[in-house]
Protein backbone atom coordinates (compact mmCIF):
# COMPACT_ATOMS: atom_id res chain seq x y z
CA UNK A 1 0.00 0.00 0.00
CA UNK A 2 1.09 3.79 -0.66
CA UNK A 3 1.07 6.41 1.36
CA UNK A 4 -0.50 9.68 -0.08
CA UNK A 5 1.72 12.06 0.99
CA UNK A 6 4.38 10.40 -0.61
CA UNK A 7 2.95 10.20 -4.18
CA UNK A 8 0.65 13.70 -3.91
CA UNK A 9 1.53 16.08 -6.85
CA UNK A 10 2.47 19.17 -5.15
CA UNK A 11 3.23 21.27 -8.01
CA UNK A 12 1.54 22.35 -11.70
CA UNK A 13 3.43 20.46 -14.19
CA UNK A 14 2.56 19.28 -17.84
CA UNK A 15 1.53 15.58 -18.79
CA UNK A 16 0.97 12.68 -21.04
CA UNK A 17 -2.06 13.86 -23.75
CA UNK A 18 -5.20 11.89 -22.46
CA UNK A 19 -8.46 10.82 -24.59
CA UNK A 20 -11.29 12.76 -23.68
CA UNK A 21 -15.08 13.61 -24.77
CA UNK A 22 -13.33 16.77 -26.27
CA UNK A 23 -9.47 17.21 -26.57
CA UNK A 24 -8.29 20.80 -27.88
CA UNK A 25 -4.66 22.10 -28.31
CA UNK A 26 -3.57 25.32 -25.66
CA UNK A 27 -1.73 26.88 -28.86
CA UNK A 28 -5.58 27.10 -30.25
CA UNK A 29 -6.47 29.55 -28.40
CA UNK A 30 -3.87 31.59 -27.67
CA UNK A 31 -4.33 34.39 -29.56
CA UNK A 32 -7.88 34.77 -28.66
CA UNK A 33 -6.46 34.13 -24.84
CA UNK A 34 -3.94 37.09 -25.19
CA UNK A 35 -6.99 39.40 -26.73
CA UNK A 36 -9.23 38.96 -23.84
CA UNK A 37 -6.40 39.40 -21.69
CA UNK A 38 -5.39 42.65 -23.01
CA UNK A 39 -7.34 44.62 -21.29
CA UNK A 40 -6.17 48.13 -21.97
CA UNK A 41 -9.40 48.45 -23.45
CA UNK A 42 -12.29 50.70 -20.94
CA UNK A 43 -14.16 48.23 -20.02
CA UNK A 44 -17.75 48.50 -21.48
CA UNK A 45 -20.59 49.42 -18.96
CA UNK A 46 -22.73 47.14 -17.54
CA UNK A 47 -25.88 49.03 -17.54
CA UNK A 48 -27.96 50.65 -20.14
CA UNK A 49 -28.25 54.34 -20.84
CA UNK A 50 -31.34 56.57 -20.43
CA UNK A 51 -32.51 57.22 -23.89
CA UNK A 52 -35.39 58.54 -25.75
CA UNK A 53 -36.35 55.05 -26.57
CA UNK A 54 -36.96 54.22 -22.72
CA UNK A 55 -38.04 50.44 -21.63
CA UNK A 56 -41.70 50.16 -20.54
CA UNK A 57 -40.57 48.11 -17.77
CA UNK A 58 -39.02 50.80 -15.80
CA UNK A 59 -41.77 53.76 -16.58
CA UNK A 60 -44.81 51.92 -16.83
CA UNK A 61 -46.02 51.12 -13.51
CA UNK A 62 -45.97 46.78 -13.54
CA UNK A 63 -48.55 44.34 -11.35
CA UNK A 64 -46.35 44.17 -8.79
CA UNK A 65 -46.27 47.88 -7.77
CA UNK A 66 -50.32 47.75 -8.33
CA UNK A 67 -51.75 45.43 -6.21
CA UNK A 68 -50.42 44.10 -2.97
CA UNK A 69 -49.14 40.86 -2.14
CA UNK A 70 -49.41 38.13 0.11
CA UNK A 71 -49.37 39.06 4.09
CA UNK A 72 -47.23 37.90 6.31
CA UNK A 73 -48.68 34.75 7.54
CA UNK A 74 -48.99 32.93 3.93
CA UNK A 75 -45.60 31.75 4.19
CA UNK A 76 -44.28 30.11 7.56
CA UNK A 77 -41.43 29.08 6.52
CA UNK A 78 -39.76 30.95 3.96
CA UNK A 79 -39.42 29.86 0.34
CA UNK A 80 -37.47 30.92 -2.91
CA UNK A 81 -39.19 32.97 -5.26
CA UNK A 82 -41.04 31.39 -8.08
CA UNK A 83 -38.59 32.46 -10.88
CA UNK A 84 -36.12 30.44 -9.07
CA UNK A 85 -37.23 26.89 -9.34
CA UNK A 86 -34.93 25.75 -11.51
CA UNK A 87 -32.47 25.94 -8.35
CA UNK A 88 -32.79 22.51 -7.19
CA UNK A 89 -30.20 19.55 -6.86
CA UNK A 90 -30.19 17.58 -9.49
CA UNK A 91 -28.85 14.04 -9.72
CA UNK A 92 -27.95 11.50 -12.35
CA UNK A 93 -30.09 8.57 -12.42
CA UNK A 94 -27.95 6.15 -14.58
CA UNK A 95 -25.51 6.15 -11.88
CA UNK A 96 -27.26 3.95 -9.43
CA UNK A 97 -29.66 1.09 -9.49
CA UNK A 98 -31.65 2.92 -6.82
CA UNK A 99 -32.01 6.43 -5.62
CA UNK A 100 -31.76 5.41 -2.43
CA UNK A 101 -28.22 4.56 -2.44
CA UNK A 102 -27.45 7.34 -4.78
CA UNK A 103 -26.55 10.88 -5.11
CA UNK A 104 -27.69 14.31 -5.54
CA UNK A 105 -25.48 17.56 -6.49
CA UNK A 106 -25.31 21.12 -5.35
CA UNK A 107 -26.20 23.72 -7.96
CA UNK A 108 -22.88 25.37 -7.89
CA UNK A 109 -23.22 27.10 -11.00
CA UNK A 110 -26.67 29.28 -9.02
CA UNK A 111 -24.89 30.49 -5.98
CA UNK A 112 -22.73 32.45 -4.83
CA UNK A 113 -20.79 33.57 -1.65
CA UNK A 114 -19.73 30.54 0.49
CA UNK A 115 -22.37 29.17 2.31
CA UNK A 116 -24.31 26.53 1.06
CA UNK A 117 -28.18 26.66 1.54
CA UNK A 118 -29.57 23.93 4.00
CA UNK A 119 -32.37 23.14 0.73
CA UNK A 120 -29.48 22.60 -2.10
CA UNK A 121 -26.87 20.85 0.30
CA UNK A 122 -25.92 17.73 -2.08
CA UNK A 123 -27.02 14.11 -0.88
CA UNK A 124 -25.51 10.85 -0.34
CA UNK A 125 -27.24 8.04 1.19
CA UNK A 126 -26.51 4.58 1.23
CA UNK A 127 -30.39 3.11 2.09
CA UNK A 128 -32.46 6.27 2.00
CA UNK A 129 -33.29 8.53 4.71
CA UNK A 130 -34.11 8.02 7.83
CA UNK A 131 -36.73 9.95 9.62
CA UNK A 132 -36.15 10.07 13.92
CA UNK A 133 -37.82 11.67 16.33
CA UNK A 134 -35.29 13.04 18.47
CA UNK A 135 -37.06 12.00 21.46
CA UNK A 136 -36.65 8.61 20.68
CA UNK A 137 -32.81 9.19 19.68
CA UNK A 138 -30.13 7.65 21.61
CA UNK A 139 -26.01 7.93 21.20
CA UNK A 140 -23.93 5.66 22.62
CA UNK A 141 -20.17 5.17 23.52
CA UNK A 142 -19.18 1.81 24.41
CA UNK A 143 -15.67 -0.02 23.62
CA UNK A 144 -12.19 0.65 25.40
CA UNK A 145 -13.66 3.21 27.59
CA UNK A 146 -13.74 3.37 31.38
CA UNK A 147 -18.06 4.00 31.44
CA UNK A 148 -20.25 2.85 28.55
CA UNK A 149 -22.40 5.77 28.29
CA UNK A 150 -25.85 6.19 26.48
CA UNK A 151 -27.02 10.24 25.82
CA UNK A 152 -30.06 11.47 24.69
CA UNK A 153 -30.62 14.70 22.69
CA UNK A 154 -31.15 16.52 25.85
CA UNK A 155 -28.30 15.17 27.27
CA UNK A 156 -25.92 16.36 24.18
CA UNK A 157 -27.31 19.77 24.29
CA UNK A 158 -25.80 20.12 27.94
CA UNK A 159 -22.58 19.95 26.63
CA UNK A 160 -20.62 23.36 25.49
CA UNK A 161 -21.29 24.15 22.36
CA UNK A 162 -19.25 25.62 19.26
CA UNK A 163 -20.27 26.88 15.48
CA UNK A 164 -17.72 26.04 13.04
CA UNK A 165 -17.73 26.44 8.98
CA UNK A 166 -16.56 23.60 7.46
CA UNK A 167 -17.02 22.08 3.42
CA UNK A 168 -17.96 18.29 3.11
CA UNK A 169 -16.95 16.99 -0.15
CA UNK A 170 -17.60 13.47 -0.82
CA UNK A 171 -14.18 11.45 -2.21
CA UNK A 172 -15.86 10.80 -5.20
CA UNK A 173 -16.16 14.30 -6.66
CA UNK A 174 -15.23 14.48 -9.62
CA UNK A 175 -15.10 10.99 -10.25
CA UNK A 176 -16.60 10.58 -13.52
CA UNK A 177 -13.33 13.00 -14.86
CA UNK A 178 -10.55 10.58 -14.41
CA UNK A 179 -10.57 9.33 -17.76
CA UNK A 180 -11.50 12.38 -19.82
CA UNK A 181 -14.53 15.07 -19.62
CA UNK A 182 -17.79 13.40 -18.91
CA UNK A 183 -20.12 15.46 -17.50
CA UNK A 184 -21.49 19.30 -19.16
CA UNK A 185 -21.42 21.28 -16.04
CA UNK A 186 -20.04 22.26 -12.63
CA UNK A 187 -23.02 20.53 -10.78
CA UNK A 188 -21.88 17.56 -11.95
CA UNK A 189 -18.65 17.12 -11.81
CA UNK A 190 -18.06 19.13 -8.95
CA UNK A 191 -21.62 19.12 -7.03
CA UNK A 192 -20.93 16.81 -4.28
CA UNK A 193 -19.53 19.71 -2.38
CA UNK A 194 -21.44 21.95 0.41
CA UNK A 195 -20.35 24.72 2.82
CA UNK A 196 -22.40 25.15 6.23
CA UNK A 197 -21.91 26.52 9.57
CA UNK A 198 -22.15 23.76 11.98
CA UNK A 199 -23.50 24.17 15.44
CA UNK A 200 -23.03 21.52 18.15
CA UNK A 201 -20.32 19.61 20.50
CA UNK A 202 -17.01 18.63 20.23
CA UNK A 203 -16.35 14.86 20.41
CA UNK A 204 -13.85 14.74 22.86
CA UNK A 205 -16.23 16.07 25.58
CA UNK A 206 -18.05 13.08 24.85
CA UNK A 207 -14.94 10.72 24.69
CA UNK A 208 -13.50 12.26 28.05
CA UNK A 209 -16.80 11.53 29.65
CA UNK A 210 -16.63 7.78 28.83
CA UNK A 211 -12.57 7.74 29.97
CA UNK A 212 -10.83 6.95 26.88
CA UNK A 213 -8.64 3.55 28.15
CA UNK A 214 -4.75 3.80 26.64
CA UNK A 215 -5.13 1.41 24.31
CA UNK A 216 -8.08 3.05 22.70
CA UNK A 217 -6.28 4.07 19.37
CA UNK A 218 -9.64 3.92 16.82
CA UNK A 219 -12.99 4.95 16.82
CA UNK A 220 -15.91 3.44 15.05
CA UNK A 221 -18.83 5.83 13.89
CA UNK A 222 -22.23 4.01 13.19
CA UNK A 223 -25.42 5.74 11.47
CA UNK A 224 -28.90 4.80 12.48
CA UNK A 225 -29.87 4.25 8.90
CA UNK A 226 -30.76 1.19 7.34
CA UNK A 227 -27.58 0.47 5.95
CA UNK A 228 -25.77 1.02 9.08
CA UNK A 229 -22.41 3.07 7.42
CA UNK A 230 -19.42 2.61 9.75
CA UNK A 231 -16.29 4.20 9.38
CA UNK A 232 -13.07 3.87 11.35
CA UNK A 233 -11.58 7.33 12.32
CA UNK A 234 -8.10 7.62 14.42
CA UNK A 235 -8.42 8.50 17.86
CA UNK A 236 -6.18 11.67 17.43
CA UNK A 237 -8.34 13.26 14.56
CA UNK A 238 -11.46 12.59 17.46
CA UNK A 239 -9.67 14.58 20.01
CA UNK A 240 -9.02 17.39 17.52
CA UNK A 241 -11.78 19.02 15.86
CA UNK A 242 -14.49 16.34 15.39
CA UNK A 243 -18.28 17.33 16.35
CA UNK A 244 -21.24 16.11 17.05
CA UNK A 245 -23.60 18.93 14.94
CA UNK A 246 -27.27 19.08 15.42
CA UNK A 247 -27.37 22.59 13.63
CA UNK A 248 -26.48 23.98 10.45
CA UNK A 249 -26.98 27.50 9.00
CA UNK A 250 -28.50 28.48 12.79
CA UNK A 251 -31.49 25.53 12.34
CA UNK A 252 -32.12 22.17 12.45
CA UNK A 253 -30.19 19.41 9.97
CA UNK A 254 -32.58 18.57 7.93
CA UNK A 255 -33.68 14.79 7.57
CA UNK A 256 -31.58 14.04 4.25
CA UNK A 257 -28.61 15.68 6.30
CA UNK A 258 -28.70 13.56 8.97
CA UNK A 259 -30.99 14.79 11.60
CA UNK A 260 -31.29 15.01 14.42
CA UNK A 261 -27.51 14.30 14.80
CA UNK A 262 -24.20 13.42 12.76
CA UNK A 263 -20.90 13.63 12.77
CA UNK A 264 -18.46 16.15 11.42
CA UNK A 265 -15.12 15.79 10.43
CA UNK A 266 -13.68 18.83 9.09
CA UNK A 267 -11.32 18.73 6.06
CA UNK A 268 -11.73 14.77 5.36
CA UNK A 269 -13.75 12.86 2.57
CA UNK A 270 -17.82 13.12 3.20
CA UNK A 271 -18.37 9.27 3.62
CA UNK A 272 -16.73 9.70 7.06
CA UNK A 273 -19.05 12.02 8.50
CA UNK A 274 -21.66 9.67 9.44
CA UNK A 275 -25.07 11.11 9.43
CA UNK A 276 -28.29 9.63 11.69
CA UNK A 277 -25.57 9.21 14.18
CA UNK A 278 -26.23 6.46 16.65
CA UNK A 279 -22.67 4.87 17.83
CA UNK A 280 -19.07 5.48 19.23
CA UNK A 281 -17.44 2.07 20.16
CA UNK A 282 -14.04 2.49 20.73
CA UNK A 283 -10.85 0.14 19.93
CA UNK A 284 -7.18 -0.73 19.61
CA UNK A 285 -7.44 -1.10 15.59
CA UNK A 286 -9.82 0.02 13.01
CA UNK A 287 -13.05 -2.50 11.95
CA UNK A 288 -12.17 -3.29 8.58
CA UNK A 289 -14.58 -6.29 8.08
CA UNK A 290 -17.19 -4.40 9.30
CA UNK A 291 -17.58 -1.16 7.03
CA UNK A 292 -16.83 0.45 3.80
CA UNK A 293 -12.45 1.08 4.37
CA UNK A 294 -11.26 -0.50 2.21
CA UNK A 295 -13.71 0.28 -0.70
CA UNK A 296 -12.87 3.52 -0.32
CA UNK A 297 -9.34 3.41 -1.39
CA UNK A 298 -7.45 5.14 -4.50
CA UNK A 299 -6.31 2.01 -7.22
CA UNK A 300 -3.01 3.11 -8.96
CA UNK A 301 -1.46 2.20 -12.29
CA UNK A 302 0.40 -0.67 -10.78
CA UNK A 303 -2.60 -2.88 -9.29
CA UNK A 304 -1.29 -1.15 -5.85
CA UNK A 305 -3.61 1.50 -3.90
CA UNK A 306 -3.61 4.13 -1.41
CA UNK A 307 -4.98 3.61 1.81
CA UNK A 308 -6.21 6.19 4.22
CA UNK A 309 -6.40 8.87 2.24
CA UNK A 310 -9.04 10.64 4.17
CA UNK A 311 -7.92 14.39 3.89
CA UNK A 312 -9.39 16.24 0.56
CA UNK A 313 -6.78 17.66 -1.23
CA UNK A 314 -6.82 21.58 -2.66
CA UNK A 315 -9.29 21.94 -5.42
CA UNK A 316 -11.06 24.61 -6.77
CA UNK A 317 -13.51 25.22 -9.79
CA UNK A 318 -14.94 28.33 -11.94
CA UNK A 319 -18.82 27.97 -11.39
CA UNK A 320 -19.56 30.92 -13.80
CA UNK A 321 -18.94 30.85 -16.54
CA UNK A 322 -19.89 27.45 -17.52
CA UNK A 323 -22.37 25.08 -19.24
CA UNK A 324 -25.28 25.33 -16.90
CA UNK A 325 -24.31 28.85 -17.06
CA UNK A 326 -23.07 30.52 -20.30
CA UNK A 327 -22.19 34.38 -20.98
CA UNK A 328 -25.46 35.77 -22.28
CA UNK A 329 -24.63 39.46 -22.00
CA UNK A 330 -22.34 39.51 -25.06
CA UNK A 331 -19.05 41.40 -25.63
CA UNK A 332 -17.70 43.64 -22.33
CA UNK A 333 -17.70 43.99 -18.57
CA UNK A 334 -17.79 39.77 -17.54
CA UNK A 335 -16.80 38.33 -13.86
CA UNK A 336 -15.67 34.71 -13.46
CA UNK A 337 -16.09 33.44 -10.16
CA UNK A 338 -15.98 29.91 -8.46
CA UNK A 339 -14.77 28.26 -5.39
CA UNK A 340 -11.92 26.81 -3.75
CA UNK A 341 -10.91 24.30 -0.55
CA UNK A 342 -8.66 22.60 1.14
CA UNK A 343 -8.96 19.67 3.87
CA UNK A 344 -5.41 21.26 5.22
CA UNK A 345 -6.71 24.36 5.98
CA UNK A 346 -7.13 28.02 4.35
CA UNK A 347 -6.75 28.80 0.63
CA UNK A 348 -3.92 31.03 0.32
CA UNK A 349 -4.43 32.08 -3.59
CA UNK A 350 -6.65 31.21 -6.73
CA UNK A 351 -4.86 32.10 -10.25
CA UNK A 352 -7.70 32.55 -13.61
CA UNK A 353 -6.11 31.21 -16.73
CA UNK A 354 -8.32 32.41 -19.80
CA UNK A 355 -5.90 30.38 -22.10
CA UNK A 356 -6.20 27.19 -20.89
CA UNK A 357 -3.12 26.84 -18.66
CA UNK A 358 -0.47 28.87 -20.68
CA UNK A 359 -0.78 32.17 -19.16
CA UNK A 360 -2.14 32.85 -14.97
CA UNK A 361 -3.38 35.90 -13.69
CA UNK A 362 -4.08 36.06 -9.63
CA UNK A 363 -7.86 35.98 -8.89
CA UNK A 364 -9.67 38.11 -6.21
CA UNK A 365 -10.43 35.80 -2.78
CA UNK A 366 -13.12 37.65 -1.35
CA UNK A 367 -15.27 37.33 1.72
CA UNK A 368 -14.51 35.45 4.97
CA UNK A 369 -11.24 32.73 4.88
CA UNK A 370 -11.66 30.26 6.92
CA UNK A 371 -10.01 27.26 7.82
CA UNK A 372 -11.55 24.08 5.97
CA UNK A 373 -13.79 26.03 4.26
CA UNK A 374 -14.49 26.96 0.49
CA UNK A 375 -13.06 30.57 -0.60
CA UNK A 376 -15.05 32.81 -2.97
CA UNK A 377 -12.59 33.99 -5.69
CA UNK A 378 -13.69 36.50 -8.65
CA UNK A 379 -11.91 37.59 -11.84
CA UNK A 380 -12.87 40.67 -13.49
CA UNK A 381 -12.32 41.41 -16.92
CA UNK A 382 -13.32 42.71 -20.65
CA UNK A 383 -14.16 39.61 -22.84
CA UNK A 384 -13.34 41.03 -26.53
CA UNK A 385 -15.96 37.68 -27.85
CA UNK A 386 -13.32 35.84 -28.73
CA UNK A 387 -13.09 31.60 -27.67
CA UNK A 388 -11.55 31.19 -23.94
CA UNK A 389 -10.45 28.14 -22.07
CA UNK A 390 -10.56 29.31 -18.57
CA UNK A 391 -9.47 27.57 -15.73
CA UNK A 392 -8.89 28.26 -11.81
CA UNK A 393 -5.57 27.24 -10.07
CA UNK A 394 -6.05 27.09 -5.87
CA UNK A 395 -3.23 26.94 -3.46
CA UNK A 396 -3.50 26.04 0.07
CA UNK A 397 -1.60 27.91 3.21
CA UNK A 398 0.41 24.19 3.17
CA UNK A 399 2.06 25.65 -0.02
CA UNK A 400 -0.07 22.69 -2.30
CA UNK A 401 -1.56 23.01 -5.31
CA UNK A 402 -3.80 22.37 -7.28
CA UNK A 403 -2.41 19.47 -10.46
CA UNK A 404 -3.11 19.63 -13.55
CA UNK A 405 -5.29 16.65 -14.38
CA UNK A 406 -2.26 15.09 -17.04
CA UNK A 407 0.16 15.37 -13.91
CA UNK A 408 -2.36 13.55 -11.86
CA UNK A 409 -2.82 10.67 -13.77
CA UNK A 410 1.32 10.33 -14.40
CA UNK A 411 1.08 9.77 -10.37
CA UNK A 412 -2.11 7.45 -10.13
CA UNK A 413 -2.85 6.40 -13.45
CA UNK A 414 -6.70 6.38 -14.67
CA UNK A 415 -8.27 3.60 -12.24
CA UNK A 416 -9.04 6.11 -9.41
CA UNK A 417 -12.37 7.37 -8.55
CA UNK A 418 -11.93 8.93 -5.43
CA UNK A 419 -9.88 11.88 -4.53
CA UNK A 420 -9.66 13.83 -8.41
CA UNK A 421 -8.60 17.62 -7.83
CA UNK A 422 -7.60 17.94 -11.07
CA UNK A 423 -7.79 21.29 -13.08
CA UNK A 424 -11.59 21.64 -14.68
CA UNK A 425 -11.58 23.17 -18.12
CA UNK A 426 -14.37 25.13 -19.58
CA UNK A 427 -14.36 25.86 -23.62
CA UNK A 428 -15.68 28.91 -23.88
CA UNK A 429 -17.47 29.47 -27.59
CA UNK A 430 -18.43 33.05 -29.63
CA UNK A 431 -21.61 32.89 -28.59
CA UNK A 432 -20.79 32.25 -24.98
CA UNK A 433 -21.55 29.01 -24.06
CA UNK A 434 -19.43 27.23 -22.51
CA UNK A 435 -18.47 23.07 -22.73
CA UNK A 436 -16.47 20.39 -20.90
CA UNK A 437 -12.96 19.87 -22.08
CA UNK A 438 -9.69 18.97 -21.66
CA UNK A 439 -6.43 20.40 -23.02
CA UNK A 440 -3.41 19.21 -23.66
CA UNK A 441 0.01 20.29 -24.79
Amino acid sequence: MKNEETDNPRRNGEGLENPSRRTLLRGGVAAAGGAALAAGLAARGAGAAISQHADPLITDVQDWNRYPGDGVDARPYGLPSQYEKDVVRRDVPWLTADSKSSVNFTPLHELDGIITPNGLCFERHHGGIAEINPVDHRLMINGLVDNELVFTMEDLKRFPRENRVYFLECAANSGMEWRGSQLNGCQFTHGMVHNVMYTGIRVRDLLNEAGVKPEGKWVLAEGADPSLMTRSIPIEKMMDDCMVAFKMNGEALREEQGYPIRLVVPGWEGNMWIKWLRRFEVGDQPWQQREETSKYTDLLADGQARRFTWEMDVKSVITNPSPQAPITHGKGQTVITGLAWSGRGKIARVDVSLDGGRNWQEARIDGPSLDKSVHRFYFDFDWDGSELLIQSRAMDEQGFIQPSKDELRAARGTNSIYHNNGIQTWYIKQDGSAENVEVSS
